[in-house]
This record gives structure tokens, sequence and C-alpha cells, in this order.
């Protein structure tokens, strides 16, 4: 489950301020129970139960289900991802790129692999030539199980211009045939050529719905990712701020033409459960895949 700062997480934030929440959020990650059941177990009157798991419904973290004459409940998240404001750097000036997800140039996939737009399938499922039918460019979310998607975005850079930091964010899963929401899959990026680093994506996540997943999409199916953002500068390349490799501005090459951005599963990744990329219209994200330049 994805929350950021707004008013929009909130619901789930207040779901979780609670001791006894929380304690019913323990007793269900085990099994499914019955608000008689969690009555006994919290020494709490059903009434107080039923009070609490309708607040955890309504932050989607749990749901309910019909067990004979019994209304049972269960979790629906495993797993809580917070992100918070992009930190903006005022003393550089900046342009930003926003690359649709079926704007890509080069690719190399094998099935599980397919393309979604707005309202149906681009193409046939599981049939790698038709990335390159002409309309994979209105695909809203892609996704392969080995092998790589390349992008390129037109560097505006003049030789005046010094780059002093690079922005590239998306909204990224897994890829498992329907869903598996754990599924550990290990997404390389590249720059120019260049490995910056691996990120271990935790699953292919179907537990709620993406906020802007179109309604044709069956709910057993791939949903949402999580947003990554990859900066480098000069010091280093990092991860939702953290250390990611020791690659530099200088190791890219800034001055192409283009840069040039690959997401790959490579051949000897210990996790190789493929990859989602989910654009405007799809996930939880209402938004392409972003490059932001800072330069002075």
């Amino acid at each position: 489950m994805e929350l950021d700062i707004s008013n929009r997480s909130l619901a789930a934030y207040k779901a979780l301020a609670s001791p006894v929440r929380l304690e019913i959020i323990q007793k269900l990650s085990h099994r499914k129970m019955s608000v008689k059941e969690l009555a006994k177990e919290l020494n709490l009157s059903s009434a107080i139960i039923l009070m609490h798991l309708n607040k955890l419904a309504e932050a989607g973290l749990i749901g309910f289900e019909r067990d004979g004459h019994n209304k049972v409940s269960r979790l629906k998240v495993d797993k809580i991802n917070i992100r918070f404001p992009q930190i903006i750097y005022p003393a550089f000036d900046s342009y930003t790129i926003y690359l649709p997800v079926g704007h890509f140039t080069n690719y190399q996939v094998t099935p599980s692999c397919g393309m979604a737009g707005k309202d149906d399938f681009i193409g046939k499922v599981d049939a790698p030539g038709y990335f390159m039918d002409p309309d994979r460019v209105n695909a809203g979310m892609i996704w392969w199980t080995d092998g790589f998607v390349e992008y390129q975005f037109p560097n505006y850079l003049t030789k005046n211009d010094k780059l002093e930091m690079l922005d590239l964010s998306m909204e990224l899963g897994s890829e498992f045939p329907f869903s598996n929401n754990v599924w550990p899959s290990d997404i390389t990026f590249y720059i120019n050529d260049q490995e910056i680093g691996t990120w271990t994506s935790p699953g292919d996540f179907s537990d709620i719905r993406g906020k802007y997943t179109p309604a044709w999409v069956p709910d057993n199916v791939n949903q949402y990712g999580i947003m990554k953002i990859v900066r480098i500068n000069h010091d280093g390349s990092f991860l939702d701020g953290q250390p990611f490799s020791d690659v530099t501005l200088a190791d890219i090459d800034p001055y192409q033409p283009s840069f040039k951005v690959r997401f790959a599963i490579k051949e000897d990744a210990k996790n190789q459960g493929g990859c989602t990329i989910f654009g405007k219209g799809f996930g939880n994200y209402d938004q392409d895949i972003e490059l932001k330049l800072y330069h002075s």
C-alpha cells in the first residue's frame, strides 16, 4: 500500500493511531477472524470491535467476506510505503521531461509481457513482437519478465550549462502472471549505458486497486507499483534519498544529444521477477516517467 503526506492518506494514519486496531491487525495477520472471535481475544464487546473494524476497512487496510453465516475480516495489506515530498533545490535552474511509458525506443523482452492502454490491452499479451506496434505510444502500463526496455529523453542542456543533479522518477513493480504481492524482482537502472544500481521490488501488487488504474483492468492483476526516485549528483547516486552507488554525473556523460534510460532484469539477477512500469492513468501516481535536470 502506498501513502503520501496528503489528506487522501489521512484515513490510513488515523486507522493506525489506535493500540486496539494495531492489535486487531496483528491478529488478522495470522488468520481471518469474525467479530465474535476478535471480541473474545481482545476482551471487548462486539460493538466496539465492529467500530474498530469499520475504521480499518474505510482506510483500505482490511476487507470483509462471508464464511457461512459469519462475517469475517481479512487483512488486505502486508506492507505500507510512505512517500515524503521531494526536496527542492531552488538555487539551480531546472527543466522536467515527462515521457509516456509507451515511448520506448529499444527493447528485448520475454513473456509474460504486454502493454495496456486506457481502454484495453495494446496488441496481444505475451507476444513480444507487439512491442513495436505503432499503438505502443498510447500505453499507460507495460510489463515483461526478462530483458529490458529503453527510453531516450531529449537533452536540452547547452555547452554553457553545467549539470548539477539529475532525478529520475517512475512507478515500478515486479511482474507475475495475474499478481503476487510477495514476488521479489531485481530491477537494474542504466543511464547512458552506465549501470546505476539495482533495486529489489517486493512484489506485483493487487491487494487494493490502483488509484488511477482504469476500471476495465481486472482486480486480480497488478494494480500499482512503488514510486522510486533515482538521484545522481557530483557525490554519487541515491535511491529515495539513501546511498545507492558510487556513480556520479561525470560517469554518465551528460552532454550527449539524449539521456538513454534503461530498465532491465539481468540474466544473472538473483530475483528474476520481471518488471512493470506504471505511467499516466495507471497505478497510484498519475505521472509518466519523469526526468528532471538541475543545472547552473
